[in-house]
Protein backbone atom coordinates (compact mmCIF):
# COMPACT_ATOMS: atom_id res chain seq x y z
CA UNK A 1 0.00 0.00 0.00
CA UNK A 2 1.06 3.58 -0.78
CA UNK A 3 1.17 5.66 2.15
CA UNK A 4 -0.96 8.48 2.24
CA UNK A 5 -1.07 11.47 3.92
CA UNK A 6 -4.55 11.71 5.00
CA UNK A 7 -4.38 8.12 6.30
CA UNK A 8 -4.77 8.37 10.41
CA UNK A 9 -2.04 8.16 12.69
CA UNK A 10 -2.75 4.77 14.53
CA UNK A 11 -1.07 4.08 17.61
CA UNK A 12 -0.14 0.85 18.35
CA UNK A 13 0.35 -0.41 21.83
CA UNK A 14 2.40 -3.07 22.99
CA UNK A 15 2.20 -3.97 26.76
CA UNK A 16 5.54 -6.60 27.36
CA UNK A 17 6.77 -8.05 31.23
CA UNK A 18 9.85 -10.46 31.13
CA UNK A 19 8.77 -11.32 27.03
CA UNK A 20 12.39 -10.54 25.72
CA UNK A 21 12.08 -13.45 23.61
CA UNK A 22 9.20 -12.57 22.14
CA UNK A 23 8.91 -9.36 21.54
CA UNK A 24 11.32 -8.91 18.14
CA UNK A 25 8.57 -10.99 16.32
CA UNK A 26 5.90 -8.84 17.32
CA UNK A 27 7.25 -5.80 16.70
CA UNK A 28 8.80 -6.76 13.37
CA UNK A 29 5.06 -8.16 12.34
CA UNK A 30 4.50 -4.55 12.84
CA UNK A 31 7.08 -3.19 11.03
CA UNK A 32 6.02 -5.10 7.63
CA UNK A 33 2.69 -4.05 7.83
CA UNK A 34 1.10 -2.20 4.76
CA UNK A 35 -0.31 0.33 6.33
CA UNK A 36 2.35 2.66 6.93
CA UNK A 37 0.82 5.91 9.43
CA UNK A 38 1.47 4.62 12.65
CA UNK A 39 3.25 4.61 15.96
CA UNK A 40 4.45 1.71 18.24
CA UNK A 41 4.07 2.08 21.71
CA UNK A 42 6.12 0.16 23.34
CA UNK A 43 5.52 -0.12 27.50
CA UNK A 44 7.87 -2.17 29.18
CA UNK A 45 5.87 -3.29 32.82
CA UNK A 46 8.65 -3.92 34.97
CA UNK A 47 10.36 -6.47 32.97
CA UNK A 48 13.44 -7.70 34.35
CA UNK A 49 15.16 -9.48 31.75
CA UNK A 50 16.99 -6.85 28.20
CA UNK A 51 13.56 -5.78 26.83
CA UNK A 52 14.70 -2.35 26.54
CA UNK A 53 18.07 -3.15 25.38
CA UNK A 54 16.21 -5.16 22.76
CA UNK A 55 13.45 -2.67 21.45
CA UNK A 56 16.34 0.21 21.49
CA UNK A 57 18.34 -1.75 19.11
CA UNK A 58 15.74 -1.15 16.40
CA UNK A 59 16.76 2.64 16.39
CA UNK A 60 13.61 3.32 14.36
CA UNK A 61 11.56 6.59 14.85
CA UNK A 62 8.08 5.32 14.61
CA UNK A 63 8.77 3.21 18.28
CA UNK A 64 8.04 4.90 21.18
CA UNK A 65 9.58 3.41 24.53
CA UNK A 66 8.10 3.76 27.57
CA UNK A 67 8.92 1.80 31.34
CA UNK A 68 7.46 0.69 34.83
CA UNK A 69 9.99 0.53 37.57
CA UNK A 70 7.56 -1.72 39.24
CA UNK A 71 5.37 -4.29 37.39
CA UNK A 72 1.81 -2.72 37.59
CA UNK A 73 -0.28 -5.42 35.21
CA UNK A 74 -1.33 -5.40 31.52
CA UNK A 75 -4.22 -2.69 32.18
CA UNK A 76 -1.78 0.19 33.82
CA UNK A 77 1.04 -0.81 31.12
CA UNK A 78 -2.19 -0.17 28.26
CA UNK A 79 -3.28 2.94 29.99
CA UNK A 80 0.06 4.22 30.26
CA UNK A 81 0.40 3.51 26.12
CA UNK A 82 -3.03 5.50 25.66
CA UNK A 83 -1.66 8.40 27.93
CA UNK A 84 1.56 8.51 25.83
CA UNK A 85 -0.36 8.00 22.30
CA UNK A 86 -0.67 11.14 19.55
CA UNK A 87 -3.01 8.69 17.42
CA UNK A 88 -7.04 8.67 17.00
CA UNK A 89 -6.99 5.27 16.50
CA UNK A 90 -5.64 2.82 19.24
CA UNK A 91 -4.50 -0.51 18.57
CA UNK A 92 -2.67 -3.35 21.23
CA UNK A 93 0.08 -6.38 19.93
CA UNK A 94 0.39 -8.70 22.57
CA UNK A 95 4.37 -9.25 22.78
CA UNK A 96 3.74 -13.14 22.06
CA UNK A 97 1.48 -12.29 18.61
CA UNK A 98 2.06 -11.84 14.98
CA UNK A 99 0.15 -9.52 12.82
CA UNK A 100 0.05 -10.49 9.46
CA UNK A 101 0.57 -7.90 6.64
CA UNK A 102 -2.22 -6.31 5.92
CA UNK A 103 -4.10 -6.73 9.07
CA UNK A 104 -4.02 -2.61 9.49
CA UNK A 105 -4.78 -2.06 5.96
CA UNK A 106 -7.61 -4.13 6.16
CA UNK A 107 -9.17 -2.52 9.22
CA UNK A 108 -8.29 0.88 8.83
CA UNK A 109 -9.85 0.85 5.02
CA UNK A 110 -13.38 0.33 7.20
CA UNK A 111 -12.90 3.27 9.69
CA UNK A 112 -12.63 5.04 6.45
CA UNK A 113 -15.49 4.87 5.14
CA UNK A 114 -17.47 4.57 8.32
CA UNK A 115 -18.93 7.88 10.28
CA UNK A 116 -17.79 7.83 14.25
CA UNK A 117 -20.71 5.55 15.41
CA UNK A 118 -18.23 2.62 14.20
CA UNK A 119 -15.93 3.06 17.54
CA UNK A 120 -14.11 -0.78 17.21
CA UNK A 121 -13.32 -3.06 14.15
CA UNK A 122 -11.63 -5.77 15.22
CA UNK A 123 -10.64 -9.55 12.86
CA UNK A 124 -10.69 -12.81 13.19
CA UNK A 125 -7.09 -14.73 14.28
CA UNK A 126 -5.58 -18.03 14.42
CA UNK A 127 -5.12 -18.93 17.95
CA UNK A 128 -1.92 -21.50 18.79
CA UNK A 129 -2.24 -23.46 21.78
CA UNK A 130 -0.74 -27.74 22.74
CA UNK A 131 0.38 -27.47 18.60
CA UNK A 132 -3.47 -27.36 17.55
CA UNK A 133 -5.48 -24.23 15.70
CA UNK A 134 -8.34 -22.90 15.89
CA UNK A 135 -10.42 -19.80 14.28
CA UNK A 136 -11.62 -16.89 16.82
CA UNK A 137 -14.19 -16.07 16.89
CA UNK A 138 -16.13 -19.14 16.21
CA UNK A 139 -18.88 -19.97 13.52
CA UNK A 140 -21.47 -20.27 16.72
CA UNK A 141 -21.11 -16.39 17.22
CA UNK A 142 -23.65 -15.10 15.26
CA UNK A 143 -24.10 -11.35 15.57
CA UNK A 144 -20.47 -10.01 15.16
CA UNK A 145 -21.71 -6.46 14.46
CA UNK A 146 -23.04 -3.61 15.04
CA UNK A 147 -24.91 -3.04 18.58
CA UNK A 148 -23.29 -6.31 19.78
CA UNK A 149 -23.62 -5.49 23.99
CA UNK A 150 -25.95 -8.36 24.74
CA UNK A 151 -23.65 -10.81 22.86
CA UNK A 152 -20.80 -9.26 24.83
CA UNK A 153 -22.68 -9.98 27.97
CA UNK A 154 -22.89 -13.71 27.26
CA UNK A 155 -18.56 -13.58 26.91
CA UNK A 156 -15.64 -11.99 24.95
CA UNK A 157 -15.05 -13.06 21.44
CA UNK A 158 -14.08 -9.60 20.11
CA UNK A 159 -10.04 -9.86 19.69
CA UNK A 160 -7.59 -7.41 22.22
CA UNK A 161 -5.85 -6.76 18.67
CA UNK A 162 -8.77 -4.55 17.62
CA UNK A 163 -8.54 -1.16 16.81
CA UNK A 164 -10.08 1.80 18.72
CA UNK A 165 -11.23 4.97 18.07
CA UNK A 166 -9.56 7.24 20.38
CA UNK A 167 -12.85 9.11 21.37
CA UNK A 168 -14.25 5.84 22.72
CA UNK A 169 -11.50 6.52 25.57
CA UNK A 170 -12.59 9.85 26.11
CA UNK A 171 -16.56 8.15 26.54
CA UNK A 172 -16.11 5.64 28.48
CA UNK A 173 -12.36 6.20 30.19
CA UNK A 174 -9.44 3.74 30.18
CA UNK A 175 -8.87 -0.01 30.84
CA UNK A 176 -9.93 -0.75 34.58
CA UNK A 177 -6.82 -1.79 36.36
CA UNK A 178 -8.57 -3.40 38.96
CA UNK A 179 -8.67 -6.39 37.05
CA UNK A 180 -6.18 -9.39 36.68
CA UNK A 181 -6.63 -10.07 33.34
CA UNK A 182 -10.47 -9.94 31.34
CA UNK A 183 -9.45 -5.92 31.05
CA UNK A 184 -10.33 -5.86 26.98
CA UNK A 185 -13.90 -7.43 27.53
CA UNK A 186 -14.78 -5.05 30.69
CA UNK A 187 -13.42 -2.32 28.31
CA UNK A 188 -15.58 -3.55 25.02
CA UNK A 189 -19.25 -4.22 27.43
CA UNK A 190 -18.62 -0.88 28.15
CA UNK A 191 -18.01 0.67 24.46
CA UNK A 192 -20.72 -1.25 23.10
CA UNK A 193 -23.06 0.32 24.59
CA UNK A 194 -22.24 3.85 22.86
CA UNK A 195 -20.92 2.70 19.61
CA UNK A 196 -21.19 -0.20 17.56
CA UNK A 197 -18.73 -2.81 15.88
CA UNK A 198 -17.54 -4.09 12.75
CA UNK A 199 -15.82 -7.07 11.70
CA UNK A 200 -13.72 -8.31 9.34
CA UNK A 201 -14.35 -11.92 8.53
CA UNK A 202 -10.52 -13.71 7.56
CA UNK A 203 -7.24 -14.36 10.07
CA UNK A 204 -5.48 -11.15 10.00
CA UNK A 205 -3.06 -12.40 13.53
CA UNK A 206 -1.58 -15.60 15.28
CA UNK A 207 -1.85 -16.01 18.94
CA UNK A 208 0.27 -18.43 20.37
CA UNK A 209 -0.67 -19.11 24.09
CA UNK A 210 2.09 -19.41 26.29
CA UNK A 211 3.01 -21.00 29.42
CA UNK A 212 2.48 -17.81 31.29
CA UNK A 213 -0.32 -16.64 29.09
CA UNK A 214 -3.15 -15.00 31.38
CA UNK A 215 -5.75 -16.41 29.34
CA UNK A 216 -5.09 -20.00 31.09
CA UNK A 217 -4.75 -17.97 34.58
CA UNK A 218 -7.91 -19.36 36.06
CA UNK A 219 -7.18 -17.75 39.59
CA UNK A 220 -7.24 -14.14 37.47
CA UNK A 221 -9.78 -15.54 35.47
CA UNK A 222 -12.36 -16.20 38.11
CA UNK A 223 -11.24 -13.06 39.88
CA UNK A 224 -11.88 -11.00 36.61
CA UNK A 225 -15.15 -12.82 36.01
CA UNK A 226 -16.36 -11.90 39.63
CA UNK A 227 -15.49 -8.38 39.44
CA UNK A 228 -17.10 -7.92 36.09
CA UNK A 229 -20.40 -9.55 37.37
CA UNK A 230 -20.16 -7.47 39.94
CA UNK A 231 -19.56 -3.91 38.24
CA UNK A 232 -22.16 -4.69 35.41
CA UNK A 233 -24.86 -6.81 37.28
CA UNK A 234 -27.62 -4.64 35.76
CA UNK A 235 -26.99 -5.49 32.98
CA UNK A 236 -26.41 -9.35 33.11
CA UNK A 237 -29.42 -8.76 35.60
CA UNK A 238 -31.89 -8.10 32.68
CA UNK A 239 -31.77 -11.49 31.63
CA UNK A 240 -31.95 -15.10 33.02
CA UNK A 241 -29.98 -16.49 30.30
CA UNK A 242 -27.32 -14.22 30.84
CA UNK A 243 -26.81 -14.54 34.45
CA UNK A 244 -27.46 -18.60 33.98
CA UNK A 245 -24.40 -18.21 31.37
CA UNK A 246 -21.75 -16.41 33.77
CA UNK A 247 -22.58 -18.10 37.06
CA UNK A 248 -22.06 -21.46 35.05
CA UNK A 249 -18.48 -20.03 33.69
CA UNK A 250 -17.47 -18.89 37.20
CA UNK A 251 -18.33 -22.28 38.53
CA UNK A 252 -16.19 -23.88 35.95
CA UNK A 253 -13.01 -21.13 37.00
CA UNK A 254 -14.20 -21.91 40.61
CA UNK A 255 -13.40 -26.04 39.28
CA UNK A 256 -9.72 -24.95 37.67
CA UNK A 257 -9.11 -23.53 40.67
CA UNK A 258 -10.01 -26.60 42.87
CA UNK A 259 -12.56 -23.85 44.93
CA UNK A 260 -15.13 -26.52 45.37
CA UNK A 261 -17.53 -24.52 47.79
CA UNK A 262 -17.25 -21.66 45.09
CA UNK A 263 -18.07 -24.01 42.55
CA UNK A 264 -21.05 -25.11 44.08
CA UNK A 265 -22.61 -21.87 44.78
CA UNK A 266 -21.86 -20.47 40.91
CA UNK A 267 -23.43 -23.23 39.78
CA UNK A 268 -26.50 -23.25 41.92
CA UNK A 269 -26.71 -20.22 40.52
CA UNK A 270 -26.39 -21.22 36.97
CA UNK A 271 -29.12 -24.04 37.67
CA UNK A 272 -31.62 -21.78 39.70
CA UNK A 273 -31.49 -19.26 36.11
CA UNK A 274 -31.30 -21.90 33.82
CA UNK A 275 -32.85 -25.81 35.33
CA UNK A 276 -32.38 -27.09 32.22
CA UNK A 277 -28.53 -26.93 31.83
CA UNK A 278 -27.85 -30.55 32.00
CA UNK A 279 -24.31 -29.56 32.28
CA UNK A 280 -24.01 -27.48 35.13
CA UNK A 281 -26.17 -30.25 36.65
CA UNK A 282 -23.88 -32.92 35.70
CA UNK A 283 -20.83 -31.46 37.16
CA UNK A 284 -22.81 -30.03 40.00
CA UNK A 285 -23.70 -33.55 41.10
CA UNK A 286 -20.21 -34.93 40.29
Amino acid sequence: MVYEKNDPLVSIIIPTYNRANLITKAIDSILTQTYNNYEIIVVNDGSKDNTKEIVENYNEDKIKYYQHEQNKGTAAAINTGIKYSKGDFITFQGSDDIWLPEKLEKEMNIFKKSTEKIGVVYSGYWYFRNNKKRYIPSPKIKTKEGNIHYGLLKGNFVSGLSVIRKICFEKVGLYDENLPNMEDWELYLRISKHFNFRFVDEPLAIAYCTTDSESINYTNNLKSSELILEKHFEYFNKNKELLAINYANLGLYAFLCGEEKKCRKYLKFAIKYNPINFKCLLVYIL
